[in-house]
Parts: structure tokens; sequence; C-alpha cells
């Protein structure tokens, strides 16, 4: 069977839009062609990959069957793209993907000044609290907060950064500096994980039962906790690099180490868009973990 990438990614255009005329605005096409589209695909397939119902179009299971695949397929086309526009020297696009926070806070600066040094670099961040399959090239670099299990990947440790409950000043100027986790679950100011048990463990080892009235915000975004934190809303969990001069750590024996990690595909490695990257990434990250 002879699959057409620009079918396959039409079709995966349709499965995340719901419609033709999206998925035909996605990929600015005519809507006749991304039309045409899902039909040749749906005749080499030999079957209907979609059904119309008033709601829009329903993926038949023809569709949620393929539909794996057909990521890997799309994985596979932008690694090409990127691999391609490489050319001589460190010159083409770079994926790299990270959490969240990560890629909001620390990355940022980080990129800019590889850029100083590469300019012919481009880079597509990924942020997200999902690992992505390097395996499977879904990004060239990952910056992960846990070394890689993965046997077949490139993994270079780029430092550690320590992980303590911090709170604004305001905060402590009206509630008063915690001496202990229960002065902290007595004011009601903990900013915790909501499915994450971790600040529940640690209240429950210094024999505290966990009540909801302990905790002034839950949630499991690392940076809506920063922002909860940085807002004057109690006392949560922060990167120590993160921490601002309003916020004021509390606690301090409260501390957790997290070492971070650069990750690559070994097919990789020697190109030198990726070369310059991990270098740059490497020296970045290093003085972003002295922070302490």
């Amino acid at each position: 069977m002879d699959m057409d990438w620009t079918h396959t990614r039409s079709f995966l255009a349709v499965m995340r839009e719901g419609s033709l005329s999206g998925a035909a605005r996605t990929l600015r096409l005519a809507q006749p062609t991304l039309g045409r589209h899902v039909e040749a695909m749906e005749m080499a397939l030999g079957g209907k990959l979609f059904l119309r119902s008033r709601a829009g179009l329903s993926p038949t299971e023809l569709a949620g069957r393929i539909m794996e695949p057909a990521l890997a397929m799309e994985a596979a086309a932008n690694s090409l793209a990127r691999a391609a526009s490489g050319g001589e020297g460190a010159v083409g696009t770079v994926r790299i993907t990270a959490s969240r926070i990560m890629a909001n806070r620390a990355l940022p600066p980080i990129l800019a000044s590889i850029r100083q040094q590469h300019p012919g670099l481009r880079f597509e961040l990924e942020a997200s609290d999902t690992q992505s399959d390097l395996l499977r090239h879904d990004a060239d670099i990952a910056v992960r907060m846990a070394r890689p299990t993965q046997k077949d990947l490139i993994a270079r440790k780029a430092g550690t950064v320590t992980v303590g409950l911090f709170a604004h000043r305001d905060w402590i100027s009206q509630t008063g500096k915690p001496g202990t986790l229960a002065d902290a679950a007595q004011a009601g100011g903990f900013i915790g994980y909501d499915r994450n048990p971790v600040i529940d463990e640690i209240l429950n080892q210094a024999g505290i039962v966990v009540q909801p009235s302990h905790f002034a915000l839950r949630t499991d975004d690392d940076g809506a906790i920063l922002a909860a934190i940085e807002a004057g809303l109690g006392v949560g969990p922060c990167q120590v690099g993160f921490a601002g001069p309003e916020l004021v750590r509390v606690l301090a024996q409260i501390a957790f180490p997290l070492d971070v990690w650069l990750v690559t595909h070994p097919d990789l490695a020697r190109e030198p868009r990726i070369t310059a990257a991990m270098a740059g990434l490497a020296r970045g990250l290093s003085a972003f973990t002295r922070k302490r």
C-alpha cells in the first residue's frame, strides 16, 4: 500500500478539528481539496474514515486504528524536515521539549544566548509535562528532570536544582513566618499539588492529618503554583532558581534535589545543529542550576 503523506496529514487535521472546514483552515487548503485527500486515503485503505452527523464528522473504528501510526508518520516527516533544514554548520531547526515551567521560565534566555552565537539556528519549543518519545523523533532534544530510562538515548547531566518551600514577603508579614509545617497548616496557606501526593506525604510524615482547610490552592501545574506563591496566596514548592527577590524561603530543612538532564537520539548527536544546541543548553542550564 502506497500511503501519501499529504493525505495522511489531511486525515490528522480532520481528526483534530472535527470538520473538513476546520482542517482546511488549519492546513490553508481549499475544502474540496482536503475532502479529496480524505477520499483518496479511504480508497487506499478500503474503508470509511469518517461518518457525517449533525455534530460534524465522527471517526470510524478504522480511523481510530490508524491514528497512532499516522502520528508516527507525522513525527517522522517533521523530523525529516528539521534534519533537511540543517545544511552545513549550526543552521536549521531544533525541536526541544521541556516541562511547562522550564519552557516558560528557564529556557527562553538560554535560547536567546544560543541564537546570539548561532544565528542560523531556529527553535521549536514544546512545553509539556508529558514526555515526548525521542526514539520516535517526536523532538530532537529533551530537557528532563530525571535520568531517562530508555537505553538507546544519549543523556547528559546539566546540573541539579533544588526545590524548596517559599512564600511571598507580604504573606509572611500578614501571617508570620512559619517555623514548622504545623504552623503553615494552621494558617491554611499551603499551595500544593492536586493529584501528586508529595505535599500530603510530607504532612503525614510530620504527623499532620491532612485536611482541606490546610490548603489555599491545589493544582498540578508548577507554573500555576509559582504564580500563586508570587501573588501572596501562601506557602508552596518552588525551584530555588525561579524564586525572585520578593519570595522568602521557609522551612529550609525541606528540600528536594532534582537532576536536570539533556537527552537526544544517537542518530542526531553529531549533526552540527544538535551539537551546537546541546552545548548551549548545557552551558545555560549549568549556570541556571547554580542559582541556589
